[in-house]
Parts: C-alpha cells; structure tokens; sequence
C-alpha cells in the first residue's frame, strides 16, 4: 500500500528503539489477535466481534475502535472476502490510513522557529506521568541540536520537584531558574523568561504545578503563569506541551480532556510506553484530539524521548518480529 512509501525521519537504532520499546503492546495484541482468527478462513462477523474486544482492550479508544472496525467492514463488503490470516496486514494498512486522515501537520522535533526567540515551552501534567524526566530529556535534546536552552522550575509544590529539575539541568548543563519550594509559580515564571530574553536563549521550557487535573485552581493557575510571560514576549507560551502516561491507557484520555478545557494544549507527549501493553492508546490519542501527539517515550535513557510520526508508529505497532 502506497501509505507507506515513506522516508522514516528516525535512524536505523530510533526505529529499533520504536519498535522493542512497543513490545509489550505487540505481544498481547498480536496474541490476541492470533486466537480471533484461529480456524477462520475468512473475516466473518465473530471475527470482527473479536477484534473490537482487542483493540479495546489495547487502550485504542471506542471511538477510533468503531472508526477501525467500520473501515475492516467496509473492506469486506468491498472485497467480498477477506483471508483472515492477513488480518494484521488489513489492519495495518486501515489504521495507516485513518491516522493519514486527519488534518493535523507532524511536528518537528528538538528544531525552533527561528522567528520566535525564545521559544518558550510551558509543560503541564498531572503528578506522576514523567513530566520533569520528559524535560529533562527535552533540555538534552534541545541542546544536542544546537540550542540555548534555559529551564523553569515552576512546580514549586509538589515534593522534590524542583530539586528534581535542578538535577536535570546539572545532569544535562543546561542553566535553571529556581526560587526554591512554596514559592510562586508565577514568579519563576516570569523570572525565568526575563532572563531567557535578556540572556538570548534559544528555548525555554517552564515547569508548572501537576495537581489532579480535577482541581479548579490549576486553571487559575495556568491562566496567570501565561500572563506573566506575555509582559516579556507576547505571544508566549508559543507551545504547550502535556506530557500523558501511556501506561494509564484510558486514563490519559480523560487527563487530555480536563487539561483541554483547562488551558490551550498545542502538543502531547506519552511517555512509559516501553513497559505496557496500552500503547494502542497512542493510536486512539492521535485520532480523537486534533492537537498532534509530538514525543514518545520508550525507555529511560535521554535518546528514548522520540518525536512522534504517525506512519512510522504504526509501522512498528504492526511489525511483528517480536525478539
């Protein structure tokens, strides 16, 4: 299928990486899978019946589920028969397909607009998703392509998390403004952008409260850290970015959904994939929130944080060459 007729923008061991770090998730899939079609010659209703069960049970979502399955009933009723052993190469080439649908544009990866300088980055995320490691590994990336890059260290609340920062940005040299823990979020904030201003840095990424995003006051919150950084640089942040854990399955659903209504959320990033069977919600999150899941994360090591490409997940989902 022509869909995949694409140049991969991830070297030889990323893609290897990709694809052992979706491991866990291809296994039971395809275990799964292999049980629904066993005896079958063709694509018959049981089957389909079989399949919806194990794309929910892979955390695709129900909505993309139905998507998926009505594209599989579509292809029968066009083909008239559908050879059941080849079931994953269908379902390969229709999730392709769907994900190639959507109307949002890839993201670029650890670059910067060279018209927006700093770049300020402002990360949101609920306690316990990975969201200061995902900035940490963010900083080194940054770095390593070139840039200036300056942190924030505005989860002034949570234990440890500014510690935690101050760690990344010794581990990875990179500079860090910190006011210490219980202070104002707000204040490092604006401290932190002055300076990425004045110091003519090329990205600044800010850290902010991860309280449960059922708490009220976190959007009062957001909506005044963005206040602060737009007395320095009007149009900050220019992204935000929430950082999901893809172990969690259906809950990064709902996390994506009260941060949506929360604050403007321009790119995603889901993390922890290497050590679940979820990953599917990675497929369902791509197709159900018009906003562009930019990194994944699949394992622990800096070089893990991938910039996410639709066609080259999916090619790796589907390839089952399992060590």
């Amino acid at each position: 299928m022509g869909i995949f007729n694409f140049k991969s923008s991830k070297s030889k061991e990323e893609k290897e990486k990709l694809d052992k770090g979706l491991e866990k998730t291809k296994d039971s899939f395809f275990t799964k899978l292999g049980k629904a079609v066993a005896g079958k010659s063709k694509v018959d209703d049981e089957v389909l019946d079989e399949l919806e069960e194990i794309l929910i049970s892979s955390d695709v979502g129900v909505d993309t589920m139905v998507k998926i399955i009505e594209r599989i009933e579509d292809r029968v009723a066009r083909d008239k028969y559908l050879n059941a052993s080849e079931l994953d190469t269908i379902l390969k080439e229709e999730v392709a397909g769907l994900l190639a649908e959507n109307n949002y544009e890839e993201l670029q990866g650890f670059t910067v607009p060279q018209d927006k300088k700093p770049y300020v980055i402002m990360v949101v995320g609920v306690n316990g998703v990975g969201k200061t490691t995902t900035i940490g590994k963010l900083a080194s990336r940054f770095k390593a392509s070139g840039n200036k890059v300056l942190l924030g260290a505005a989860d002034t609340f949570r234990a440890a998390a500014v510690d935690q920062l101050i760690m990344w940005s010794e581990r990875v040299d990179v500079d860090i403004v910190s006011h210490g823990m219980n202070t104002d979020p707000a204040s490092v904030a604006f401290d932190t952008v002055k300076k990425g201003v004045e110091g003519n840095y090329d990205v600044v990424i800010i850290d902010t409260a991860g309280r449960l995003h059922t708490k009220v006051n976190l959007m009062n919150e957001l909506s005044k850290i963005k206040r602060v950084m737009q007395k320095f640089i009007d149009e900050a942040p220019h992204e935000v970015l929430l950082v999901l854990d893809g172990s969690t399955g259906q809950n990064a659903f709902i996390q994506a959904k009260e941060f949506t209504k929360a604050t403007e959320v321009t790119s995603l990033a889901i993390t922890k994939l290497d050590g679940t069977a979820k990953g599917g919600v990675v497929i369902g999150i791509s197709d159900q929130f018009q906003i562009p899941v930019k990194y994944i994360g699949v394992g622990e090591k800096v070089e893990d944080l991938q910039v996410f490409n639709r066609m080259e997940f999916v090619d790796s989902f589907f390839n089952k060459e399992l060590s």
